[in-house]
């Protein structure tokens, strides 16, 4: 991750957290540096637990449409609610409404400023006995491929 995706999901993170404080009764910041912290820590535990919790509720993920991501979302909110001196999460309600809030933040960010192009693949398709041959040897010959339109008496299938 470069540091300009970095420093823009930092800042994602905390318009979310910030704007979930404010309009939920159930979170609670008490200084700027604990909100720091709390979106540092956030992001930690997006990066390192939230695969884990991902791969061992896949199946409740599936069943659920995709809310089993917004439970975890909210467990990781509470979770930094929980280590962080200064950050009250004070039920998991208000959790969940946190997580929304971020997301949602982070849905319309992307929106309105986009993402970087991804690198995409590259597919190269030949088909065989089609064009002119590549061997510029004069003295070797490659024998014609026959056409794959071509039936011949063996080709038949009985059913």
């Amino acid at each position: 991750m470069q540091a300009t995706q970095l420093l823009k999901s930092w800042t994602l993170i905390a318009l979310g957290v910030l704007i979930a404080s404010n309009t939920a009764q159930g979170i609670h910041y008490d200084s700027g540096a604990a909100l720091m912290v709390t979106v540092l820590l956030l992001s930690l535990l997006n990066v390192f637990l939230k695969p884990l919790l991902l791969l061992f509720s896949l199946p409740l993920i599936v069943l659920s449409f995709g809310l089993g991501i917004w439970m975890i979302n909210a467990l990781l909110f509470l979770i930094a609610g929980g280590l962080v001196e200064g950050f009250h999460v004070y039920s998991f309600s208000s959790a969940l409404w946190g997580s929304l809030v971020v997301s949602i933040t982070s849905g319309i960010a992307n929106l309105l400023f986009g993402t970087q192009p991804r690198a995409r693949a590259k597919v190269n398709v030949q088909f065989r006995g089609t064009g002119p041959t590549t061997r510029h040897d004069a003295t070797q010959t490659t024998p014609k491929p026959k056409p794959r339109n071509s039936l011949q008496d063996d080709d038949v299938i009985d059913i």
